[in-house]
């Protein structure tokens, strides 16, 4: 992919990370447009959470660079740019949903005013006053999501954000964020749920640390020759499973 500077969200070229003896990112590239939704796959352990890591700033790297939104990973400047939702809840268990939100709004700078519609946009308005230790795990994760939300973010980064949750608000949940994407901000999702993959502009797919391949749902069908999404993805990890090294 040969894509304009100003116009990535995210430019990863050559990284390699090291968790203890394990190689967990083997000279990984890619890049990521604004206002696109991506979405990363892989089986478990293929390195989707380091990657994601390292795009925020949270890794450690041995090499090679990445750039996200025009400065390296990690710089100050951009912890208000981007925001990160991990798989664990990273809430405050004794505070209200709407404490939770207010408080992370006050870290962003952000006006009261949008701790009320950020809750709303994602289905939580009826437990605004519940405290997050009296929350479902799928709720607390949406709780995660606002907290994240509220800074208004230009690139969300979100892992597995949808664990837990019915058919139906995961439904809505994608169609939030891709009123995000239409607005400009940047989308970068993790996923095991093949229907959420198709509904990407976008798919980076790994495994065992590297990436085998960057490209549309529609192109994945064509390489592989499936008309299910989730048996052309079978396909091209076993392909690269089966390559040479």
């Amino acid at each position: 992919m040969n894509t304009p500077p100003n116009s990535l969200a995210v430019d990863v070229h050559d990284l390699r990370v090291r968790r203890g003896p394990h190689l967990a990112l083997d000279e990984v590239s890619l890049q990521v447009t604004r206002g696109s939704i991506t979405g990363l796959l892989g089986p478990s352990g293929c390195g989707k959470t380091t990657l994601m890591r390292s795009i925020v700033g949270g890794q450690i790297v041995e090499s090679g660079t990445v750039t996200v939104l025009g400065l390296p990973a990690g710089t100050v400047e951009l912890r208000r740019r981007v925001g990160y939702v991990t798989q664990s809840a990273s809430v405050y268990p004794d505070l209200t949903v709407t404490d939770n939100v207010a408080y992370f709004a006050s870290l962003y700078g952000r006006p009261r005013s949008t701790v009320h519609e950020t809750i709303e946009a994602v289905g939580l308005g009826s437990h605004a006053r519940t405290r997050a230790d009296a929350l479902s795990g799928g709720q607390l994760g949406r709780v995660s999501l606002v907290c994240a939300l509220v800074g208004d973010p230009e690139l969300l980064v979100l892992d597995e954000p949808t664990v837990g949750l019915d058919p139906l608000l995961r439904v809505e949940l994608w169609e939030h964020f891709r009123s995000l994407a239409r607005r400009g901000v940047t989308v970068l999702v993790s996923s095991h749920v093949m229907d959420e993959a198709d509904r990407c502009d976008d798919l980076l797919l790994l495994r065992e640390g590297r990436l085998v391949g960057q490209l549309t749902p529609a192109q994945l069908r064509d390489r592989t020759g499936e008309t299910r999404l989730e048996d052309a993805f079978l396909r091209l990890i076993r392909t690269s499973t089966e390559a040479p090294s």
